[in-house]
C-alpha cells in the first residue's frame, strides 16, 4: 500500500530530548519517502501524551482515534493515528534540517528554534486538508 509504520517507539532517557533522537526520526522519515513511499505513519496509545506531543512535532499530523482498537493489558486501547504524506515531506524535511542545523543551537546546546514551530504550519494545513477545510 505505500505506507510504512513506525511504531513502539522507545527512546531511552539517554537519547529522550536529544538531537540524536530527532535526526533519527528524520532519517527513517527521508529513508520511507526516498523509497518511494507515500504514507509514514505513528501510531500510539490516545492516553499517551507524550508520544502524541512527539508526532506532532516531529512533523505527523493528528487523523484520528480508533476506539477500542485492540485490548492491551486487559483493558480497552483507543489508538491515536498521525500521518506524513510524501506531499507533506519536503516541508518537514526543510523543517527538520533547520532545526537539526548546528546554527540552531547556542553554545551550551541550547535550541533556538523549537522544531514544533518549524513544523507547526505543515501540520497545520495537513490537519486542515483531512478534516476538509
Amino acid at each position: 500500500n505505500g505506507v510504512v509504520e513506525v511504531g513502539h517507539v522507545c527512546f531511552s532517557p539517554r537519547l529522550q530530548r536529544r538531537r540524536a533522537a530527532t535526526e533519527a526520526i528524520c532519517l527513517l522519515a527521508a529513508w520511507v519517502f526516498h523509497a518511494g513511499y507515500r504514507r509514514f505513519e505513528w501510531k500510539c496509545d490516545a492516553g499517551n501524551a507524550p508520544s502524541r506531543r512527539a508526532a506532532r512535532r516531529f512533523g505527523f499530523a493528528f487523523e484520528g482515534v480508533f476506539r477500542q482498537h485492540m485490548i492491551v493489558k486487559g483493558r480497552n486501547r483507543d489508538t491515536a493515528w498521525f500521518a506524513m504524506t510524501d506531499r507533506d515531506w519536503p516541508e518537514v524535511e526543510a523543517a527538520h534540517r533547520a532545526w537539526l542545523d548546528p546554527g540552531n543551537f547556542d553554545g551550551e546546546g541550547r535550541q533556538r528554534a523549537r522544531l514544533g514551530d518549524l513544523t507547526a504550519p505543515t501540520v497545520a494545513r495537513a490537519e486542515a486538508e483531512h478534516a476538509g477545510g
